[in-house]
């Protein structure tokens, strides 16, 4: 049975269940699991450039692996409602931006893109959303409107 992550807006009782690929992503997947060993909360703030797509900071706590060591997986520039996504970016590759990236994406609608400031850009796709995925649409279109709202990530029981 594949392992399962929820995301939970904290602030209402939306809540959709994560399905890991550990088919397609097996080293991510398990650096995402054993990396939310412990929950985590985090801003969900909406993409300026990908479409319809919240991300979330992975919290130093839960930096719990080399993410320059996992490999290319399950990658894709192009997604689909429910896509779930890792990505990482070092420190000052990006103008302005001197601390390291670490992202988790979740694509809420369809039409969704990896693209950002620094042109098209690959990311692995390691899980998807396979319950609830309606009410975590609305959850997070609010978001585009009306700004961050904090977001529960973990182990599904």
């Amino acid at each position: 049975m594949a392992r399962r992550l929820y995301a939970s807006f904290i602030d209402t009782d939306v809540r959709a269940t994560i399905t890991l690929n550990e088919d397609a992503a097996p080293v991510t997947s398990n650096a995402i699991w054993d990396a939310l060993a412990k929950p985590i909360q985090s801003p969900a703030l909406h993409a300026m450039y990908a479409g319809p797509e919240i991300m979330l900071g992975l919290p130093e706590e839960a930096q719990t692996f080399d993410p320059k060591a996992l490999p290319a997986e399950n990658q894709d520039c192009i997604t689909s409602a429910g896509d779930c996504l890792f990505f990482y970016q070092t420190k000052n590759m990006m103008r302005g931006l001197d601390f390291d990236l670490w992202e988790i994406g979740i694509f809420y609608d369809n039409g969704g893109r990896t693209f950002g400031p620094l042109g098209w850009t690959p990311v692995t796709i390691f899980g998807r959303i396979t319950e609830n995925l309606t009410p975590f649409q609305e959850a997070c279109r609010d978001i585009r409107w009306n700004g961050a709202k904090t977001v529960e990530l973990g182990r599904a029981g």
